[in-house]
């Protein structure tokens, strides 16, 4: 059975999943509140580095919507994990609405409105993150002639 994303991507489906899910620990690791300044700043780098690596070491066709596929997967687990550790990350009790919003919804709709924005707010960072090293990506490859795809 031939994978349709590879040819266009040039990265299996499964492995723009596995690159996405490499960014998932410093999710879980943020929302518990594991790690320092040092230890987060290597779980958002390090993954984006290894994302770019795997892109450029493969000569995807176009690394810039390689990695914005790989972004927009990224976007939704990190949105996910959001979700099931929602009651971790806020122990003091989850955020409300305030200003002029305050108890205008009932707290069940509030609540939903602010996990709906919560995972637009995730796919949005997913997908910023993805464009960004797509963009890196896509420089290097065209200005290092070693990691042009072969024709």
């Amino acid at each position: 059975m031939k994978d349709e994303a590879r040819p266009s991507l040039g990265i299996s489906v499964p492995g723009i999943i596995g690159l996405a899910a490499l960014g998932v620990p410093r999710v879980v690791a943020h929302d518990l509140g594991l790690v320092g300044p040092v230890g987060n700043a290597l779980l958002v780098f390090v993954p984006l580095a290894i994302w770019l690596a795997i892109v450029l070491w493969r000569r995807v066709p176009n690394p810039f919507l390689t990695l914005l596929v790989v972004g927009l997967a990224y976007g939704v687990l990190l949105g996910l994990t959001h979700q099931v550790l929602w009651t971790e990350a806020f122990p003091g009790g989850p955020p409300s609405l305030s200003g002029n919003l305050v108890g205008t919804l009932p707290p069940s709709t509030e609540a939903v409105v602010l996990r709906i924005f919560a995972f637009g707010s995730s796919l949005l960072t997913g997908v910023l993150n993805g464009a960004a090293s797509g963009a890196v990506g896509w420089l290097l490859a065209k200005m290092v002639s070693g990691l042009r795809r072969r024709k």
